[in-house]
């Protein structure tokens, strides 16, 4: 593993390089989510993974409008100048929730400089029509759930989402949040739980230049993908599903869909395996 600080257009940017092979740059959810829990040690045996710290997370750099400002094609940017840093003609990317969005951004805005791109767990729009998905799929977990004496917490947490103001508040929901994620988590909580205790965030608003949420919609467009691409998802994301995932890939000119059956929001860590498979079989096809 390498660590490494560059500037880009005055704001510090912080990544970390393992393994080999094609360049992969890994942008995490969020926004604001620390990079370590998208750490993929089976793709690291077949990829170069870029693990980017976006700024305004972690040891990257802030905005002098923090915690405003912090659009997609921002995170795009800084990207795009990591890339020119890195010193090669094209990557793959690979992006995680939030990070999807920022991938099928970047992909759209520079396709000369992507070999493929790996949408996971991602979705085309944002807004209420998201949030009543979201609203169904949690109906839906707290009827799998009813009883358990763990329940009424991760509701509580969602319900303080929209009222986060702070890092430590977001830290907290991020944790608290986990179970909902998490395919099984009560049948694995041993497993899962240190990633429940480590998981860190910063707050960040989502509100743009003009001081109001930034809303995505990026079906008109995704049909103009000049790329390869691949969309993987769990069955059980509640956020980011297979509803989206299936819209993603009708979008998407050629698109490949995996879905992990045993999954949530987290197929990396919940089905390894068949997550770097799934991304080590795209790679073979496209590189």
């Amino acid at each position: 593993m390498t660590t490494h600080t560059i500037e880009l257009n005055g704001t510090t940017q912080r990544y970390h390089v393992h393994g080999s092979g094609p360049v992969c740059i890994a942008h995490p959810g969020g926004p604001g989510v620390f990079w370590e829990y998208l750490r993929m040690p089976l793709l690291e045996q077949h990829l170069t993974m870029v693990y980017v710290e976006p700024i305004g997370t972690g040891g990257s750099g802030r905005l002098a409008t923090h915690p405003n400002r912090y659009t997609r094609a921002r995170y795009a940017e800084a990207v795009d100048g990591l890339i020119d840093h890195l010193g090669v003609d094209s990557v793959y990317v690979l992006g995680h929730s939030h990070g999807g969005f920022v991938a099928q951004y970047y992909a759209l805005q520079h396709p000369e400089r992507v070999i493929g791109v790996i949408l996971y767990d991602s979705a085309p729009v944002t807004g209420p029509e998201h949030g009543a998905e979201l609203m169904r799929n949690l109906e839906e977990f707290s009827a799998r759930n009813a009883g358990n004496p763990d329940l009424p917490a991760v509701l509580a947490t969602v319900q303080s989402i929209p009222t986060i103001s702070t890092d430590e508040e977001m830290t907290a929901a991020l944790s608290g949040i986990i179970p909902l994620y998490v395919a099984d988590y009560w049948g694995r909580r041993e497993e899962f739980a240190p990633l429940q205790a480590r998981v860190r965030g910063t707050h960040i608003s989502g509100l743009d230049a003009q001081g109001e949420p930034e809303l995505i919609d990026d079906r008109a467009t995704l049909g103009e993908l000049q790329v390869p691409a691949l969309v993987i998802v769990g069955w059980w994301d509640p956020i980011c599903g297979v509803r989206w995932a299936e819209e993603l890939a009708k979008l998407i000119p050629a698109a490949e869909l995996v879905t992990l059956e045993h999954s949530g929001h987290f197929g990396h860590l919940e089905e390894p395996e068949a997550f770097a498979d799934a991304v080590t079989a795209f790679v073979n096809r496209t590189h």
